[in-house]
């Protein structure tokens, strides 16, 4: 029996009113050109919510607190027909922070951006779209 390998990511969404934060991926090998959220890989030790709140201080340089913080999606994708490399994705909302947005990897982002949740753009990653999808219709879990 083959083994499986889990690859576990934190994701912040940021929200002001009815608009998200999206970054577009720029030379990193996956979905360049497609927005998505600020996110990435939880390290040794982290919890999720440490890795997201790592992340948006990495990746756009703001701050936020554990407590404004929100748990809105669990999504447990797999790559591929072998089910080898699964992923476990989880989601959270936040509405304060502290510090001014601004691309600090421009070497991975080439784009930020405030969307209408209702007027998303085309160029979005498919699984970063259904799980908006999923936080606006209720939807905690989900598997694709």
């Amino acid at each position: 029996m083959q083994k499986h390998f889990l690859i576990p990511s934190g994701y912040i969404i940021l929200k002001d009113g009815n608009k998200i934060l999206l970054s577009r991926r720029f030379q990193t090998g996956y979905m360049d050109g497609f927005y998505s959220f600020p996110a990435g890989h939880v390290e040794k030790g982290e919890r999720f919510l440490d890795c997201g709140i790592r992340e948006l201080k990495e990746e756009i340089g703001v701050e936020v607190k554990e407590e404004d913080l929100k748990l809105v999606q669990i999504m447990h994708r797999y790559n591929g027909k072998e089910m080898i490399d699964f992923r476990i994705d989880v989601f959270y909302t936040c509405s304060k922070w502290n510090g001014d947005i601004q691309n600090m990897e421009p070497n991975k982002c080439d784009d930020l951006q405030w969307f209408e949740i209702d007027n998303l753009p085309i160029n979005i990653v498919p699984y970063i779209k259904k799980a908006i999808e999923n936080i606006q219709n209720g939807i905690f879990f989900s598997e694709i």
